[in-house]
């Protein structure tokens, strides 16, 4: 939406307004008049009622109730020989509706008005569809109703592309009932003036995307426990009270043009003291309520006249005459339209209603349809529709509402966000079935989001419910999951391991948000909850706000989430602010019980870790960005540039691009052990190889340059006396780290271990492991014990180069764990994973992932042919780091992505990450600057070349940082456009000699296409 449409609105907010005539009425009279004079008497009574219908799904297993009244033959014959006025639809799936509908207009003398009843979107009706929040859910929102505002824009688009005209929403009815069974999740909340500027925003929205709208039910639904499908509610408040409350949001929203208002079955003795007579048929309540107090001049709907509240004293088109007589403009849902067009003509006939207040009714009903575009109808076209009205911004606005809707209600301790990430972390889903077999209340509903499985790395795996899945993008977390079919052994056990925690998330799944179903409460889940729920617990409700009040001991929770329904996207989001990397801002719409009262809510804050979103988030499309990509990817893979790969792009600390290509291997080459193919996953293990540099050895430095421990423009000798006779005493560690310091590139130090017949030289390697020979080089091959002090000693004495200039050395990373070690009293690895992996939720990162993982959980590189004479998996490809025990500060790194970005994102946000700082801005400023006039160079870094060579791509700016890895990987940081970029591969299976990935410049042309997208130049 544009920036001036939003202005306008929020302006239209702020001002005092008075009152306006629906827009509606002023369109195309010349047309009204004209269709209005072709009609009959009998036909223009036709015109005042709405026939229900239904289209046929497009999932084939969804049931549709076929009766007779919606059977498309009957409405065939309704339109035909009783030129009814218009249709609501109230299930199917929207192609066949459309195509129904196009057919159903061709037979129809007048276009038809066509209605929907969509309060939370399309999909509360239709399959293959768009389901937004509930109201309540968006009752939380506190401010931000421009979002509500673009929502109803979004749902009028969609119900226009399917053929629809009027959408029977939203209900304004303030929920000050906890026990209404018919209104409850349906509004807005309880206060009246939430329930006004809510309601506002939505019919504003769907106004101004040319959909007419209803607000209901009128004087009010709220405050009653009686269901009006079933039998007649009492409203016994007196007129004071119902002008102050119930007619509130109706009579400022008249003032604002609202251009419908539907009917409640309601008895209301202070409005109309008529025994058992509802408020649709009062002409008290409709002609002198809504027509003179209120001064209401839009279209007056019926709520559906089939509805016992009214058919159980007035059946048999007795309810339509007298709806009619009492004011009424459009009948909806006439159950018996021939017996309601003949007592319509009988009220005419004895003088109950005039002819002339039929014709008022009819004009205004073609007004609206003018309004509707029915003055210069066309068909629907049916192509694309399904693609057409489930979109991205639809997702886009799903996500926004939702995170600004959820509602932290217990905080004990300031526990939320959840900071050490160190401690010992479970999680807990309660559902009603076992989850391979659980259907969400959204299931059929959900949108089809493409690739948001790659985005938010949404497993298939069926044991794990989606917030499960999404809080293991933090940290390691250990996943349980009960339901109420659960026995009493199986609970107990959980219950017992859970006490090995330190904190237990809790995730209650509630698939009912009914008051009739106990809001999805079933006994034993219930009872899971009493049981499970302590202080180390944090409790978060997907399901109605009133369900708290069925849940005994949610107090003893540490911290508790409302998050008002069960989708897809609460479950996303309630894991990502637990985590911290979105705030709470939502407050409860509604008084629960004397414990969680309206307005309770507390707010928490994002403490900087990654948010999984989608493009649109961020102003991009995820259509075209995902065809860019996926045809680089595609790129690769057809060329052979490497057997598969991972992508993963974030901007602002928003990772809106993850996802996987390829396999581990190609095909399964002879003369070495075959492996079965296996799909590259976004979890998946690389050897991260020179990346190792930035990911270890470079950031260890950047600490102890904060700590004083080490200087930049120290010598070599200051930190290593061994080498104050050696060439390399006085070299300044600046020029070691920007590769000017005249060391040689690398050492082939295994060559030195062969001799002349190839065999390997005594006191280097065996075919056998033992005391001597422990190192693990290959599964049959064993380094010497000792052997690791040839290799520093090679590097100590190798010689120098004779010119001063840049050439790439790995020599000096060799030493960085001993002198990490050194500085600290800290193993390197140790160092790493228990000051920074660990506290920032990296915790794929390791050296010898064999250890931790298995390896169908890592990606092969290379098959030596020269050295280990094996395919190498899951150990280092690097020979040198080989021969260190798979540890160097060089090489020997293993993540996955999604880590490897947490890690990035920290030098992104200038060394912060989760709340806590690991090294200063000014290190992080001083490391990623260029240090010399004629090197690209960092401090451990690279960075784009001062003119154009290819190593980054060519929109980088000056600012960016990153590095590449000889197995196919990269990641790039640019602090200019605020973008973080990694690329996973291994380009070296199943030989190194393959250079695709840099002659093809795959790497750098994936991010390129974010900078093309951004604008950057």
């Amino acid at each position: 939406m544009k920036k001036t449409t939003l202005f306008l609105f929020l302006t239209l907010l702020s001002i005092t307004v008075q009152a306006q005539k629906p827009k509606f009425l002023t369109l195309n009279p010349q047309w009204v008049d004209s269709v209005f004079n072709s009609l009959s008497p009998n036909e223009r009574i036709a015109q005042l009622i709405m026939v229900a219908a239904h289209g046929y799904p497009n999932n084939p297993k969804k049931v549709i109730i076929d009766t007779t009244f919606t059977n498309p033959k009957y409405v065939t014959k309704l339109i035909q020989e009783y030129k009814v006025g218009g249709i609501v639809f109230f299930q199917g799936g929207p192609v066949q509706q459309a195509q129904l509908t196009n057919y159903y207009q061709s037979i129809s003398k007048v276009p038809l008005l066509v209605a929907i009843d969509a309060e939370w979107g399309l999909n509360m009706r239709l399959d293959s569809s768009v389901r937004f929040p509930y109201q309540m859910t968006l009752g939380a929102i506190q401010g931000n109703d421009d979002l509500i505002y673009r929502m109803g824009r979004k749902l009028a688009y969609q119900a226009r592309r399917v053929g629809m005209h009027v959408n029977f929403a939203p209900s304004v009815d303030i929920n000050n009932n906890a026990n209404n069974p018919v209104i409850n999740f349906r509004s807005f909340g309880e206060n009246k003036y939430k329930v006004l500027d809510k309601s506002y925003a939505y019919i504003k929205g769907m106004q101004d995307g040319g959909l007419l709208t209803s607000a209901k039910h009128f004087p009010g639904h709220g405050d009653t426990g009686t269901d009006s499908h079933y039998d007649l509610p009492l409203i016994s408040h007196n007129r004071a009270r119902l002008d102050s409350v119930e007619l509130y949001p109706f009579n400022e929203l008249i003032k604002r043009g609202l251009d419908g208002v539907m009917m409640a079955h309601l008895s209301i003795p202070a409005l109309d003291s008529t025994k058992n007579l509802p408020s649709t048929l009062s002409k008290k309540i409709i002609e002198g309520v809504l027509r003179k107090d209120l001064k209401f001049e839009g279209l007056i709907y019926s709520d559906a006249m089939n509805m016992k509240a009214l058919t159980r004293d007035f059946p048999n088109g007795i309810g339509d005459a007298k709806g009619l007589e009492a004011g009424m403009d459009v009948l909806e849902f006439s159950p018996n339209v021939p017996a309601a067009i003949e007592k319509i003509k009988l009220a005419v006939a004895e003088g109950r209603i005039s002819q002339a207040e039929i014709d008022v009714k009819v004009k205004r009903v073609f007004a609206a349809k003018a309004f509707a575009g029915l003055d210069h109808y066309k068909p629907i076209d049916t192509r694309n529709l399904i693609e057409d009205i489930n979109d991205k911004e639809s997702e886009l606005i799903n996500r926004l509402t939702t995170e600004k809707a959820l509602t932290v209600l217990k905080n004990n301790n300031n526990l939320l966000p959840i900071n050490n990430l160190q401690n010992k972390i479970a999680s807990l889903s309660i559902t009603e079935q076992p989850i391979n077999s659980t259907q969400k209340e959204t299931k059929s509903g959900t949108v089809d989001l493409g690739n948001r499985a790659e985005i938010v790395n949404i497993s298939k795996d069926a044991t794990l419910t989606t917030f499960q899945q999404t809080l293991s993008l933090y940290t390691n977390v250990d996943h349980f999951n009960l339901n109420n079919e659960s026995s009493d052994s199986t609970i107990n056990a959980v219950k017992e391991t859970l006490k090995n925690y330190d904190q237990v998330l809790v995730g209650l799944h509630l698939n009912n948000i009914r008051p009739g179903a106990n809001y999805g409460v079933k006994q034993n889940m219930a009872k899971i909850v009493k049981e499970m729920v302590d202080k180390k617990t944090v409790l978060t409700v997907f399901g109605n706000a009133y369900s708290l009040n069925k849940l005994e001991n949610i107090e003893k929770s540490e911290a508790l989430i409302m998050a008002y329904q069960l989708t897809p996207f609460t479950e996303e989001l309630a894991a990502q602010l637990i985590f911290g990397a979105i705030p709470a801002r939502g407050k409860l719409p509604v008084t629960v019980n004397s414990t969680h009262k309206f307005g309770d809510g507390i707010q928490t804050e994002a403490i900087g870790r990654l948010k999984y979103t989608i493009p649109e988030e961020l102003g991009l499309s995820s259509k075209m960005l995902t065809f860019k990509i996926d045809s680089i990817a595609n790129v690769a893979l057809s060329q052979k540039a490497t057997p598969g790969m991972v992508v993963q792009l974030a901007k602002d600390g928003k990772v809106f691009f993850r996802k996987s290509y390829g396999n581990h291997t190609y095909e399964p080459l002879g003369g070495f052990k075959t492996l079965p193919k296996v799909t590259a996953k976004l979890t998946d293990l690389y050897d991260l190889a020179s990346v190792t540099k930035i990911s270890t050895s470079t950031l260890a430095l950047m600490r102890l340059v904060d700590e004083g421990k080490f200087s930049l423009d120290g010598t070599m000798k200051d930190i290593l006396p061994d080498y104050k006779n050696s060439n390399k005493a006085d070299i300044v560690w600046r020029d070691v780290l920007t590769h000017q310091a005249r060391l040689k590139a690398w050492i082939p130090f295994w060559r030195d271990c062969k001799n002349a017949d190839g065999t390997w030289k005594k006191r280097t390697f065996s075919n056998v492991q033992s005391k001597r020979f422990p190192i693990v080089v290959t599964d049959s091959l064993f380094l010497h014990r000792k052997y690791a002090k040839k290799i520093f000693e090679a590097i100590k004495d190798s010689p120098l180069n004779e010119k001063k200039e840049y050439v790439y050395s790995d020599l000096s990373f060799y030493l960085y764990p001993q002198i990490i070690k050194k500085l600290t009293g800290q193993d390197f690895e140790s160092y790493l994973k228990n000051n920074i992996y660990q506290k920032i939720g990296a915790n794929s990162l390791t050296y010898n992932p064999r250890r931790f993982y298995n390896l169908a959980q890592i990606v092969p590189t290379e098959r030596d042919t020269f050295f280990r004479q094996t395919l190498i998996h899951g150990r280092v490809h690097d020979e040198g780091a080989a021969m260190l025990n798979g540890l160097s500060g060089h090489a020997g790194l293993f993540g996955n992505a999604n880590d490897l970005m947490k890690l990035t994102q920290m030098y992104l946000q200038k060394g912060t990450f989760g709340n806590e700082r690991f090294v200063s801005e000014k290190t992080i400023e001083e490391f990623t600057r260029y240090q010399f006039p004629d090197s690209r160079r960092g401090i451990g870094f690279d960075k784009p070349c001062q003119v154009y060579c290819g190593n980054a791509p060519k929109s980088a700016s000056p600012e960016s940082f990153g590095h590449t890895g000889f197995t196919g990987i990269m990641t790039w940081i640019d602090p200019k456009y605020n973008l973080n970029y990694v690329f996973l591969s291994n380009r070296v299976n199943p030989t190194r000699e393959n250079n695709k990935i840099s002659s093809l410049n795959i790497r750098t042309s994936m991010m390129q296409v974010v900078y093309d997208l951004l604008g950057a130049k």
